[in-house]
């Protein structure tokens, strides 16, 4: 009877563990077919990945190397192209020494799509989770060549701005208008071509960005710049005098005797004096006087006013008596004027008046 209840419970027992063992083997067949099955996919790129924006997800290691070269290597081996209206400058893949690392990038990927447990993979694969990875672009290039880039396009473009000018002549004054200049802001030009170049911008096509240059003085405020220019014309023996660029005057004159000629040029008044006395050259047909000075006064030359404009030269009043000389080549390199006319010049020329004489 003992014997009997012993072989009893032993039997129960192992119907009780039965269960277990079935469940155990399952287990471990489960194990070894997810083992398998990991082990098959070891070189597969899991779902979601890409590689610098390329989707590889479920890619081979060799299809998405097959896959990069032919997406995003081919489109990086463009060259990229600087515009700037209808010039252009370009920069190729050999000379900007592009290399990509397709393998490197792809390891990483592979490596990624490792990550995580054996399960965690597994339901991943078979239930179609995503890794949501971007495997970042590994590329080199030379910094010098878009260096070298940038700096043609500066010598192409840039221009310094011209400012406005007059420009006299014998039929009156010309000017020339002012100009905007040009330049290249280098610094983002340089990144703009890296961007395309590392396929971060939508073409591969860059227009440079420019900055305006604004003149010092532009055409409309040139006028308040010469509030007073005088032009001297020897063959009228014409005086002509521009308030603000515009004709305002016009006086006759004695100028230069031949071997004595008033001095053709751009000049400026230099000095002024009222009343001045006659400094004498000393120059050879000065005779007797040479060097001295002679004080104002009848035997004074020199009357009213003085405007030095080329060393001992200037614009000056003389005696009535000699009026009958303006209009001819009479004096020794001065520009002579009437009295009154030459008190009405000197009010509206302060130094520093420009005097072109041709």
């Amino acid at each position: 009877m003992a014997a009997t209840s012993i072989g009893g419970i032993a039997a129960a027992g192992r119907r009780r563990m039965l269960p277990f063992g079935i469940a155990a083997a399952v287990l471990a067949v489960l194990f070894a077919a997810m083992y398998l099955y990991d082990h098959t996919r070891r070189d597969t790129i899991a779902p979601g990945v890409k590689i610098a924006g390329v989707p590889v997800g479920g890619l081979s290691a060799a299809g998405a190397r097959q896959k990069l070269k032919g997406e995003l290597v081919q489109h990086l081996a463009k060259p990229v192209v600087v515009r700037v209206g209808t010039r252009h400058w370009t920069l190729g893949p050999h000379a900007a020494d592009v290399r990509v690392d397709v393998a490197a990038m792809v390891d990483q990927a592979i490596s990624a799509s490792r990550e995580g447990s054996i399960f965690t993979r597994t339901v991943r694969n078979l239930f179609g989770g995503g890794l949501h990875r971007d495997i970042p672009l590994n590329v080199v290039y030379s910094h010098a060549a878009v260096e070298g880039l940038v700096a043609r396009v500066a010598a192409g473009v840039n221009r310094a701005p011209r400012d406005a000018s007059v420009e006299p002549a014998g039929t009156g004054l010309r000017t020339t208008p002012a100009q905007d200049g040009l330049a290249v802001y280098q610094r983002r030009l340089g990144a703009g071509v890296q961007a395309a170049l590392l396929g971060d911008a939508p073409s591969r096509v860059v227009h440079a960005p420019l900055q305006r240059r604004r003149p010092a003085i532009t055409t409309a405020n040139l006028a308040a710049k010469y509030p007073a220019y005088i032009v001297v014309d020897r063959a009228t023996f014409k005086l002509r005098f521009y308030s603000h660029l515009k004709l305002s005057k016009q006086y006759l004159i004695a100028v230069g005797m031949e071997g004595l000629e008033t001095s053709p040029g751009l000049y400026h008044i230099q000095w002024e004096q009222v009343d001045p006395p006659w400094y004498v050259p000393k120059k050879a047909w000065a005779g007797a006087l040479a060097g001295t000075v002679v004080p104002p006064g009848p035997a004074d030359p020199l009357k009213a006013r003085f405007m030095g404009f080329n060393g001992g030269a200037g614009i000056h009043g003389v005696d009535p008596s000699e009026y009958s000389s303006l209009g001819h080549n009479a004096s020794h390199g001065c520009v002579r004027m009437t009295i009154p006319d030459v008190i009405a010049l000197y009010s509206v020329s302060p130094v520093g008046t420009p005097v072109f004489v041709i």
